[in-house]
């Protein structure tokens, strides 16, 4: 059976997400000693759950290097990029390792509600009447207090892709 998955911020090769990037504790953003140590572990657990014809929504900010996107090869499933605020290079630089490239996706849960996954949470008015749910990236470890917003970067979902059906299950 075919799954869908989402995810987002894995930022390969970005070694600032762990060396310098910090919460507001103080503690690392990322609990990593190398940025070869988290490439490795997000490689690893993405291909732990996701299978070769599963479904990958990738909420953005993939690498901030071009020179990382070859990373992506190694990673099963057919991908979808929605584009974020980090992934800054040409189309073409992507199409060989993404399927489909959208600024945001929408579906529909099996109950009639709607929901949207984009990388910036959108504003709550957008919403109204529209949207049960926006699945987003962009806030690294930190949460929007509002059960209308899911955070998926990679902080938030232990470095894993998570299952969407278990997102839109509970809406």
């Amino acid at each position: 059976m075919t799954r869908s998955w989402v995810i987002s911020d894995t930022h390969f090769s970005h070694s600032k997400c762990w060396e310098v990037f910090k919460r507001s504790d103080g503690s690392p953003l990322r609990p990593f000693s190398s940025t070869e140590e988290m490439d490795e572990t997000m490689v690893a657990n993405w291909n732990s759950v996701v299978e070769d014809g599963d479904r990958v929504y990738h909420l953005g900010d993939v690498v901030i290097n071009r020179k990382a996107l070859w990373i992506l090869s190694r990673l099963k499933g057919r991908k979808v990029l929605v584009k974020g605020n980090h992934d800054i290079f040409k189309l073409n630089d992507y199409t060989p390792y993404f399927d489909d490239i959208r600024s945001c996706v929408v579906g529909k849960t099996h109950k009639g509600n709607q929901y949207i996954m984009t990388h910036i949470p959108v504003h709550p008015n957008q919403l109204q009447g529209r949207w049960t749910l926006n699945v987003h990236g962009h806030l690294h470890a930190n949460v929007i207090d509002d059960p209308r917003y899911l955070n998926v970067s990679v902080e938030q979902i232990n470095y894993t892709p998570k299952d969407l059906n278990d997102i839109i299950k509970d809406i």
